[in-house]
Parts: structure tokens; C-alpha cells; sequence
């Protein structure tokens, strides 16, 4: 952090009056009706962090698990994971490689990058008690990060950055963390390498995962039960504005040396 913002201050705000997501809403009347019902106003270098369920909803990945016809190879790991092979059939065609796999859990690479359990499929939210429906990430959180983006620079005349959030587990850690899986207007990957330290002399390796410092932050206001707080405002968050894309933040599988 350089010394001009030492006396900057960070502001995380949950917006109230966002309704239960349905398949087509329009996300950008969304938010500017929640900016509304919260008397905010969009800033320029605001951020708008939104979880990942609600874009998958308006986007329509809701799937209902009766319309889903298990194969042979769903069965298998069904069998081996103790899970539903509906929702195993689901995994397996959201992933490009089963990494590892135990009851309960199945690790993938899926096919956006991510390495994650269940290929972030998940029925909590989706559905009342009882209901056979699971939520798909969006399809490419990238763009939808974009489009919201431009939307809501037309209707406001402010151009602020965006990301679309997820709870991923963690190699190593216990507990979930939240993680950033689209970004647009914002670095992903902060490079500090050339940088001096507090002694002058230069970084040599420090790359800061920008993006999933700020999910993370977004995360705890969101929470992850029945809080109903599926959309964060920050302001003061310490960034260049520039394009970028999630997959700044994916290490290459050539340099990954735990697969």
C-alpha cells in the first residue's frame, strides 16, 4: 500500500430491497432499484460485487434434476461419492477433469478454469425444502460482469468496476472462502513485482489476487444462509482501473504442482 493511501477508507455496503432472483430479470433494474432503496448513488472507482446466484438465476442455469438422465460413468461416481447421480451427471458435463474425489465431494477442473468441489453446483437458495432444482454457474461470468457493466453505465453515466463472487474451498485450509469467478473493470491480478519494499529494495515474485481479496472482503457481508444480501457496494477499494478477466487468477496447469 503506498503512503498517499494510508488515510483512504473502505466501505463495504450491502444493498437492501434486492428481490428473489428469477430466470430473465434484468440485473441492471436490480441494482439501480436497490442503489435506490439503500440512498446510495454509484461513484466512479465504486465496485459492485454481486453473487454468483443471483446472476446464474436471472441467466437461467436453474436446472431441475428430474429432466436429468444419468450415464453409466454418473453412476460410478455416484456410487464411489455417495451423491446423487443426477447431480453427478451435472458435474461431470460443467468439468473438463475429475481431480480427486471422496463421499460427499467430487474436485474438479471446470471447464471455466476453476478448480473446485461439486463443480460449484448447489441447491442452497435455489429452492424450498423438498425442491429438485441445483444452480449452475453462469456460463461465462466474464461477460456477464461486462454486459452488467455497460447496462449500468448507461443508465447512471458512471462507469464502475464489477465482480461476480463464489464460495470456493480451499487446498490446504479448512472453510470456504469467497472467490472471485468474473471480473470486468478491475485487475484480477495486482503485479507488484519492481515495486520497492519498505527498504528500497525491489519486489521480486509479489503478485497480490486483487480480486479475491475483495470477494472475500464482499463475502462476510453478504453471508451464506438466509441473509439475503446478494449485492455489496465498495468504496475505497485501492485499484488501477483496467480490463482484465478471470483468468489472470487461474494458474496454467503446466505450472500447477499439485495435479
Amino acid at each position: 500500500m503506498a503512503a498517499d493511501q494510508l488515510d483512504n477508507k473502505l466501505t463495504l455496503t450491502p444493498l437492501r430491497g434486492v428481490p428473489l432472483v428469477q430466470p430473465g430479470d434484468d440485473l441492471a433494474a436490480i441494482v439501480t432499484q436497490a442503489l435506490a432503496t439503500s440512498n446510495e448513488s454509484l461513484q466512479p472507482r465504486d465496485v459492485l460485487i454481486l453473487a454468483q446466484k443471483i446472476v446464474s438465476k436471472a441467466e437461467g442455469r436453474r436446472v431441475d434434476l428430474k429432466t436429468v438422465k444419468p450415464s453409466q460413468r454418473a453412476f460410478e461416481f455416484a456410487h464411489a461419492t455417495q451423491k446423487d447421480p443426477r447431480v453427478v451427471e451435472l458435474i461431470l458435463a460443467e468439468s473438463t477433469e475429475v481431480l480427486r474425489h471422496r463421499p460427499g465431494a467430487i474436485i474438479v477442473a471446470h471447464r471455466l478454469g476453476f478448480v473446485l468441489a461439486n463443480a460449484g453446483i448447489d441447491a442452497s437458495n435455489v429452492g424450498a425444502d423438498g425442491d429438485e432444482h441445483v444452480l449452475l454457474l453462469p456460463a461465462d461470468p466474464d461477460r456477464s460482469c461486462r454486459e452488467l457493466r455497460a447496462k449500468l453505465r448507461e443508465r447512471t453515466g458512471v462507469d464502475v468496476a464489477m465482480l461476480i463472487i463464489d464460495s470456493f474451498g480451499r487446498a490446504w485450509r479448512n472453510g470456504t472462502v469467497g472467490t472471485a469467478i468474473g471480473v470486468s473493470g478491475f485487475p484480477g491480478l495486482a503485479d507488484l513485482r519492481g515495486k520497492p519494499d519498505l527498504f528500497g529494495r525491489p519486489l521480486q515474485i509479489t503478485e497480490v489476487g486483487l480480486a479475491d481479496e475483495l470477494a472475500a472482503a464482499a463475502s462476510l457481508m453478504m453471508g451464506q444462509a438466509a441473509e439475503g444480501a446478494p449485492i455489496v457496494l465498495a468504496r475505497g477499494v485501492p485499484y488501477e482501473g483496467r480490463e482484465s478477466g478471470i483468468q489472470e487468477l487461474i494458474r496454467p496447469k503446466a505450472q500447477d504442482l499439485f495435479r
